[in-house]
């Protein structure tokens, strides 16, 4: 959502079980040096609240988490998360900038699933149809007036000046997607409680969407399947992953029926997407998040998805010193998003 030409700002993005900020600095064409870097785990039963004393929490913990970091600016980019928002990718008649401005402002009930008044709503023109030369491909994003609002006051409160808001999924592409890439790529990124999907061509995402699957379901279905704890179940799926030869298959068997659900989801998508566009095949899978750390894991979705796949870095593109690399070890791959809207151009 727009910015504001400002100077120096830092990334803060709110997750299901982490606290993240990030503040880079640009080095050079399409490269960054990372300057400040914050994590601070945070409890699921406080973000998943809205009560007035989990906010408190939420806040001392952003606070703290910025102020390890040595962050000086107050000015901040967000992140919304996939739940709160609405991403589409919409074909319109080709037309100059100002004709589209009109139209959307007009048409826009059409495309979000709320009335305009009582949302926000950003596009950004993506290019030419890839299948119809007289139209034009636009993103829409757009979130609760209400939500936006309550999450502008809530960080504002904490002294800090929001200067955009951005929905995770398109932050996440922009850290993830390597430069020059011909075909079309999807990332999946698997979060605790649900998976960002994005597809994409040319540098933009064409597709969107949140499959409400995560870690916790996959932990969920071993605890039932196995008769475990819940904190083992997580270290099995973490430590053992979609191997079937390791504790003879039992982890991989126990959470199998949820994984093909998930990946029926995910071929489902690609077809969408073929469908949509015949003469731009997806020629690979981009890991990230879980996805990136459960072993075997892109072993399994290629097998079922014919796709080959590979981990996805969000640091492709940011020099990081070896004091920084050694305290990051543990949590590199939970910073696609707050990498992403770090790496936003700072216009208005």
């Amino acid at each position: 959502m727009a910015s504001n030409g400002v100077g120096d700002f830092f990334a803060l993005d709110v997750g299901t079980n982490a606290i993240r900020v990030v503040q880079l600095s640009p080095s050079g064409s399409g490269a960054w040096s990372l300057s400040h870097f914050g994590y601070a785990p945070l409890d699921e039963k406080i973000s998943s609240s809205s009560s007035p004393e989990a906010l408190r929490r939420i806040g001392d913990i952003i606070m703290t988490a910025v102020g390890q970091s040595g962050i000086r600016t107050k000015n901040v980019v967000i992140g919304l998360p996939s739940s709160k928002t609405f991403t589409a990718v919409i074909e319109v008649p080709t037309m100059n900038e100002v004709e589209l401005r009109n139209t959307l402002k007009y048409q826009i009930d059409q495309y979000i699933p709320m009335a305009a008044n009582e949302a926000k709503v950003d596009w950004a023109l993506l290019g030419p149809s890839l299948h119809d030369a007289r139209q034009q491909e636009v993103l829409v994003a757009s979130t609760a007036n209400s939500y936006a609002e309550e999450r502008l006051e809530f960080i504002e409160s904490l002294g800090l000046n929001v200067i955009a808001a951005e929905p995770d999924p398109l932050a996440m592409v922009r850290s993830l997607l390597p430069s020059g890439v011909a075909d079309a790529r999807l990332i999946i990124d698997v979060g605790e409680q649900s998976t960002d999907l994005a597809i994409t061509f040319g540098d933009s995402p064409r597709l969107v969407r949140t499959i409400p699957t995560g870690l916790r379901t996959l932990v969920k279905a071993a605890v039932q399947n196995l008769n475990v704890q819940e904190d083992q179940a997580r270290q099995f799926i973490l430590k053992f992953g979609l191997a079937p030869d390791r504790l003879e298959g039992q982890v991989f068997r126990a959470i199998e029926p949820t994984l093909d659900n998930f990946t029926s989801e995910i071929t489902k998508s690609v077809k969408f997407f073929q469908t949509r566009y015949p003469d731009t095949p997806v020629g690979g899978i981009m890991l990230s998040g879980f996805s990136a750390v459960v072993p075997k894991f892109g072993d399994y979705v290629s097998s079922k998805t014919a796709i080959p796949s590979s981990i996805a870095n969000p640091w492709q593109r940011v020099r990081v010193s070896q004091s920084d690399q050694q305290q990051l070890l543990s949590v590199a791959a939970e910073f696609a998003t707050v990498i992403g809207l770090a790496q936003r151009r700072n216009k208005v």
